[in-house]
């Protein structure tokens, strides 16, 4: 859909409106045409006035929550589609043609194993205060960004502001991934659009001695990587693996988790199971998997890599976030749910999370700007408690008293929580 053709079909129908109010009307013919699948000129009402036009606008958008949801909780910024921001989906190797290497970090192992590793690849060296990346977010992974990490080692998880926390400690191994994940957050708040990896995972490791850490609701404290890049999808190039397997071995007294999505797990094998190291996975329903993880293994492999961990020693876990609302959802994660209780070691999962899809009133912008064609922003998403865009209370719930009761069935030995959720919603579970 063009947006100057909504907004001149939107002009000729009502003419009188202004600027403001055209963007909202804009706003709504649009997400409701691309919805429902029908042009726009069969959108908009017959109505004479804004308001009246307004309306039946929204109560044709937010049709479970019209009546209930106050009326600053609907969104509707001016429309943008930028389609020289398009994702690129053309499947592709991860294979930067340009390294950055800071001159403090110029002789580390990750640097002899990038270049080796990339022989085609420009090599360049930095006191790090260079401009690297692309202005396009989608050729991000054609920079590799080594570096020397001076300053977030280690810091409590950045969890929506207000929400029910589960006590993470956040180690901060890496910025960006080379998945195209249609909600990833990354999108809208990586500035530098390149693959960041810190060199100095031995000074990472020695500031880990010297925190201090929040428990949430485990037996002690968690400390992982994985959000700000998918803990596992470049080990094979990083190694972390080696190094921070061993280190954990001989504290156990805390507990790491690498979540990914990746089967990448040579490394982990390579370096032994440990009791108190948890390898997770984020996981979904095969609609969501297939449409709206671009790059990622399905299901069926990522299980399998499960498995082949839990056989090496380690614990598993499981995060179903973010839960996506569709026609069909619940036979869909039901099947994911079964799917997993048919293949995995039960006895093995430490913990499972369900959180439900949020996003940034920036990052909507940016998802229907890469990708034209999503569904996932289809929900009916309003401004909710933290200033993210939530599905309502209301939804929420329905989704947790359906998953929550069949995960615990499931898997009675596992921690079952919700993940960035309202405390009032949260406590109910």
């Amino acid at each position: 859909m063009n947006v100057a053709d909504i907004e001149n079909h939107v002009k000729n129908l009502l003419p009188q409106v202004g600027v403001n109010k055209l963007r909202e009307l804009v706003r709504l013919v649009y997400e409701i045409a691309k919805r429902e699948h029908l042009p726009v000129q069969e959108i908009l009402p017959s109505a004479k006035t804004f308001e009246s036009a307004k309306q039946q606008l929204l109560k044709r958008r937010y049709p479970h929550n019209f009546k209930s949801a106050a009326k600053n909780q609907f969104y509707l910024p001016k429309l943008e589609l930028d389609h020289a921001q398009q994702a690129d989906l053309t499947l592709r190797p991860f294979s930067p043609k340009t390294i950055y290497i800071e001159t403090s970090v110029k002789d580390s192992e990750l640097a002899a194993r990038a270049k080796n590793a990339f022989p085609l690849a420009e090599v360049k060296e930095t006191d790090g205060k260079t401009q690297v990346g692309s202005v396009h977010f989608s050729q991000r992974t054609d920079t590799l960004f080594i570096h020397q990490e001076k300053y977030d080692f280690l810091k409590p998880c950045p969890c929506s502001c207000g929400s029910a926390g589960c006590g993470y400690n956040l180690v901060n191994l890496g910025f960006g991934c080379r998945f195209e994940c249609e909600y990833c957050f990354l999108q809208q708040y990586q500035n530098l659009h390149a693959v960041l990896l810190p060199a100095n995972i031995d000074e990472f490791l020695q500031k880990l001695e010297q925190g201090t850490y929040r428990k949430g609701p485990f037996d002690r404290p968690r400390i992982g990587s994985g959000e700000f890049t998918d803990s596992l999808v470049f080990d094979d190039l990083t190694q972390y693996s080696q190094k921070i397997v061993p280190f954990f071995r001989t504290r156990p007294q805390w507990q790491f988790e690498f979540k990914t999505k990746s089967t990448n797990i040579d490394g982990l094998l390579q370096a032994g199971g440990c009791e108190n190291v948890v390898v997770s996975w984020s996981v979904n329903s095969d609609k969501i998997t297939n449409e709206a993880e671009h790059f990622t293994p399905d299901l069926t492999h990522r299980l399998a890599a499960a498995c082949e961990a839990a056989k090496a020693g380690y614990r598993l876990g499981f995060h179903f976030d973010p839960v996506i609302i569709y026609e069909g959802y619940q036979a869909d994660y039901a099947r994911t749910v079964q799917q997993m209780a048919d293949t995995l070691p039960a006895d093995k999962i430490a913990w499972i999370s369900v959180g439900t899809l949020r996003f940034s009133r920036e990052l909507k912008k940016q998802i229907e700007t890469r990708f034209v064609n999503n569904f996932i922003l289809d929900g009916e998403f309003l401004l909710d408690f933290d200033g993210k865009m939530r599905y309502s209370p209301a939804q929420r719930l329905e989704v947790y008293r359906f998953l929550v009761p069949l995960l615990r069935r499931s898997f009675p030995e596992a921690v079952v929580y919700l993940c960035m959720e309202d405390p009032d919603i949260a406590k109910q579970f």
